[in-house]
């Protein structure tokens, strides 16, 4: 059985980097990615290269989105990774 990832701050170089990673990996599932100004957009428009990933859109950064999954990686600032830790 895999784990299902949320990587909250998808879009920026960190969230590429993190699912680069992740789709390498034989036991993890990369499920949810998040962002703030970017939701809505596919994926695969930030990071090219991730085309593994079309099939993911971008969503709104909120516990609703996050909460369910077995890892939830932080690609966020400092602040807003210890408000969203907050409420996981």
């Amino acid at each position: 059985m895999n784990l299902k990832v949320a990587i909250a701050g998808a879009s920026g170089y960190v969230g590429g980097e993190l699912a680069r990673l992740v789709a390498e990996h034989p036991k993890l599932d990369l499920v949810t990615v998040t962002a703030n100004t970017n939701a809505g957009e596919k994926f695969t428009n930030l990071h090219p290269h991730l085309g593994a990933f079309a099939h993911l859109d971008l969503v709104s950064t909120t516990a609703e989105n996050l909460v369910g999954h077995d890892v939830v990686f932080l690609a966020l600032p400092h602040a807003k990774s210890a408000e969203v830790a907050a409420f996981l």
